[in-house]
């Protein structure tokens, strides 16, 4: 379908899958990555951060998130994607039993970017400080929910388990992108992603995440149509618009669209820090409604990804 496109590096054969990436997020078996000692130039430079010092690299890929949304929780809180989430890196030659390609992270680690999206509603829409029953936290939770401090955000992160757990976390593969009914069939999604997400505010703490490495959110997101349990209904996802640039050495993959509605969501954790933990977790919890089983999620994630051969790459470094 895309091997028309290929004309200049070969080892993009079948790597077209990684349109999945852009969101964030967005994964696969990172591996350790070295340093790189040069970057690509021209209209290779938007590879600047792919590991090509790893020898086991055989493509590089920048996906980039731009729109759509995350919905957490059976209160179904919304978060819009606004801002560009990137996930950049590279990957190695497809495991065949397992119809996936192993990712190798950034080469400076920066392999998703931490892009804090907006929450609506803020603070306010997220603890009801009238349930705090100590005066002084109250009086605190009031204060902050009645000021410019009333801002949230939520940040997706990867949330990769120890390995060699990690390399089963991961799955990225090319026939459920082109042929997502091989997801339904099969329970092979295109992507699959384990992330957390962290909330920042004042009263929140530096460590209020909703997942973990231990406890993910696993994404398995299709380009085909999900099966959820009920509330949620089906919904649908799309290849997207498939061309190239640099005379074929460049795969470019516009308008894609990976959805999963399927996935379960645990419990806020660390929120307000070791003193207020105890207090403000369940306050988020019941405000979201979490934890959220199966049925009450969403995740849709719409972008572009471009991709290459390493060869490709090195060649213009």
């Amino acid at each position: 379908m895309f091997k028309k496109y290929l004309t200049k590096a070969s080892s993009l054969r079948r790597h077209a899958l990684f349109a999945l990436i852009t969101l964030a997020a967005s994964l696969g078996v990172l591996s350790a990555a070295s340093p790189a000692l040069a970057a690509p130039k021209g209209e290779y430079a938007v590879f600047y951060d792919c590991p090509l010092s790893n020898g086991a690299v055989e493509g590089c890929i920048v996906g980039k998130t731009e729109s759509g949304e995350f919905v957490i929780g059976t209160k179904k809180t919304k978060v819009p994607i606004e801002k560009p989430i990137t996930l950049q890196g590279g990957f190695e030659e497809e495991v065949p039993a397992e119809f996936r390609m192993p990712f190798v992270e950034a080469a400076d680690g920066n392999t998703l970017s931490k892009t804090p999206q907006n929450v609506p509603g803020g603070l306010i829409g997220m603890v009801n400080c009238g349930e705090i029953k100590n005066e002084v936290e109250r009086k605190a939770c009031e204060a902050i929910a009645k000021s410019k401090l009333n801002a949230v955000t939520a940040t997706t992160e990867l949330a990769l388990p120890a390995p060699p757990a990690s390399l089963s976390s991961i799955f990225l593969s090319e026939d459920s992108l082109f042929e997502p009914i091989l997801y339904e069939a099969y329970g092979i999604p295109a992507l699959g992603l384990p992330v957390k997400v962290k909330l920042e505010n004042p009263l929140l703490g530096n460590e209020c995440y909703i997942g973990s490495s231990t406890e993910p959110i696993v994404l398995k997101l299709t380009t085909g149509t999900t099966k959820p349990p009920l509330p949620n209904k089906p919904i649908t996802g799309k290849v997207g618009e498939i061309s190239s640039r640099a005379e074929g050495g460049i795969l470019v993959i516009k308008n894609n669209s990976l959805v999963d509605n399927v996935f379960a969501v645990p419990a806020a954790k660390g929120c307000g820090g070791k003193a207020f933990e105890s207090v403000v977790d369940p306050l988020i919890d019941a405000k979201l409604g979490l934890p959220s089983p199966s049925g009450n999620n969403t995740a849709i994630l719409n972008g572009t990804l471009e991709q290459t051969g390493a060869e490709s790459a090195r060649e213009h470094e």
